[in-house]
């Protein structure tokens, strides 16, 4: 007998200081309307000193288990393309400040934006195996770039948990995929660079084609076919992002797909900025939060990772999966952030690389649960707050 899987809860989480992009254009001389308009986006979260991928999908995390508990959860697949560790996956420490039982396996999983799918469907098929099982999946990320960098607006942070079940309360996964995988350099981060490598163009060309490739591989296994799906998400390293996506599967499948239908996917990540893994979840979130009733809905989710790899799959919405929802809780989230000037944003961006082979005490900085207490012998310290 085939086992329902999918999304029983989903919390999200994000960095406790935000820069308005007007603020930045203002700085740098840019026409607001260019980032505004052009990008999407009205807002990034910025770390603070005490914040990391840990921190925040920690305080993803935490949320979820308050409402649900630990009981079941035998795996944490932590997924970002902004680790802290070489070899230790991000979630390790995650896993001892939410006060895991030992008897839970933690992985973290790589293929830049991508990887939370991966995650996801790994998750699937754990519970595949076995119904008893919960997986928590967490996706984590700050997108730095360069200072005065062409892409220094499309930075932010943020993070999402899920927990994935049998019977689902609020999305069930379904079966068809489609995947595409190209050797491409549109973006890439080396290992001796604090930040990211970018070719603009080409990543929104390798973005494009792999919408259309993953589509037709989707459709090829037996995903449903245009008309019979309800609403869209796409990843947004830009919110405009997602405007070129379903422009382009239109004219892919020769049909007029209304934009209505991702605007509300991109109510979240116009004021987080890229969030890399997490993106494409909170358009999810978005979507949930923000549409009229989505009860029985399909909802087309296009996942994208630089160098590259890309997956169409498909999500049906769950009767009654309003009150599962924390909508107000994000708001309340993002409200709480404290706003900087550029001056005290830049101070923050010139401080978030440190130097393992010193040791130092992080200043408390951030409001959320945890916090990056510095670095002891090498090794990166947390905390509770």
């Amino acid at each position: 007998m085939s086992v329902t899987v999918g999304i029983h809860d989903l919390a999200v989480a994000t960095a406790g200081h935000t820069l308005a992009l007007d603020a930045l254009a203002a700085y740098n001389g840019t026409d607001p309307g260019k980032y505004r308009v052009g990008l999407g986006q009205d807002q990034m979260s910025v770390p603070g000193p005490d914040e990391d991928i840990v921190t925040m999908g920690a305080a993803a995390a935490r949320a979820v288990l308050d409402r649900h508990g630990a009981d079941g959860i035998r795996t944490l697949l932590l997924a970002t393309e902004s680790g802290v560790d070489q070899s230790k996956a991000a979630g390790v420490p995650v896993h001892a400040l939410l006060g895991l039982p030992s008897t839970c396996r933690v992985v973290e999983f790589k293929q830049a934006c991508y990887s939370a799918t991966a995650a996801l469907q790994a998750a699937a098929g754990l519970i595949a195996r076995d119904r008893s099982e919960r997986v928590l999946v967490i996706a984590a990320d700050v997108a730095r770039y360069e200072l005065d960098s062409a892409a220094e607006a499309t930075q932010g942070a943020g993070a999402v948990a899920m927990l994935v079940t049998a019977d689902p309360a609020i999305a069930v996964l379904e079966h068809a995929t489609g995947i595409h995988t190209a050797d491409v350099d549109d973006f890439w981060r080396p290992n001796d660079s604090p930040t990211a490598v970018v070719d603009g163009k080409l990543s929104v060309e390798a973005y494009l084609d792999g919408i259309v490739r993953a589509w037709d591989d989707y459709r090829a296994h037996g995903g449903s076919p245009i008309d019979q799906i309800d609403r869209f998400c796409h990843h947004q390293p830009f919110t405009r992002m997602a405007v070129k996506a379903h422009r382009r599967l239109a004219e892919h499948v020769g049909v007029a797909l209304d934009e209505g239908l991702i605007d509300v996917t991109t109510g979240y990540n116009r004021r987080i900025g890229n969030s890399y893994t997490a993106s494409l979840y909170l358009a999810l979130a978005a979507l949930l939060d923000g549409a009229d009733d989505l009860d029985g809905a399909r909802v087309g989710m296009f996942s994208y990772g630089s160098g590259a790899v890309s997956e169409f799959f498909s999500l049906v919405v769950q009767p009654g999966y309003r009150s599962a929802l924390r909508g107000a809780e994000t708001e309340a989230l993002l409200a709480a952030r404290t706003p900087v000037d550029v001056a005290r944003y830049r101070e923050l961006h010139a401080g978030a690389a440190l130097d393992s082979r010193f040791d130092v005490d992080t200043p408390v900085d951030s409001r959320g649960p945890f916090r990056f207490a510095g670095i002891r012998g090498r090794a990166r310290r947390y905390a509770a707050n």
